[in-house]
């Protein structure tokens, strides 16, 4: 059975997301193709945007699914698109959003997607940042934490589909 350890609350979330929001919006121009990584970034994705429209920055949204996980803890390092965003990124500045850094492969695959897709910029923005994981070296532009190398969950984030309802974010433990 597994139990979960509270590892970011509610209220801390809701902090970063608002912070984020005022550093990523000056930075961002009018047009630009939000991209949520889809499961794990839509509750992430719904609360940074409404943040967002609080500076007034004209966005387009639109949503990718990628896989590299499965049902497994750990990635296997190969990603695949199982939906591709719908938004033309031609000629267009793109933000990355994700819900968790850690390996580096899956941003790193979508970046370079959208760059082939013709997009002239393509910014990254993690809730949450495990640098202790990376087989990739990357960067995200905009980071919501940096954690340890625990396997979390909530707030969008989950472990064989279970756990993304949660307001919070946890740690999996046997």
């Amino acid at each position: 059975m597994n139990h979960i350890q509270p590892l970011l609350s509610e209220e801390e979330i809701r902090d970063r997301v608002i912070a984020l929001a005022a550093e990523i919006a000056p930075q961002i121009q009018p047009g630009t193709v939000i991209v949520a990584l889809l499961k794990g970034a839509f509750i992430f994705a719904a609360d940074l945007l409404r943040e967002l429209s609080r500076h007034e920055p004209e966005i387009n949204l639109d949503f990718m699914v990628l896989s590299s996980y499965g049902d497994d803890t750990r990635s296997s390092g190969r990603v695949m698109i199982k939906l591709d965003c719908q938004q033309l990124v031609e000629n267009q500045d793109v933000l990355l959003l994700d819900d968790i850094l850690d390996s580096g492969n899956t941003l790193t695959f979508a970046k370079e997607h959208m760059r082939i897709k013709g997009a002239v910029r393509v910014y990254t923005c993690v809730l949450l940042d495990k640098p202790s994981r990376r087989q990739t070296p990357f960067k995200a532009d905009f980071v919501g934490f940096t954690i340890p190398d625990r396997f979390v969950v909530g707030y969008g984030i989950d472990y064989a589909e279970r756990y993304r309802e949660l307001p919070y974010i946890g740690c999996l433990t046997d």
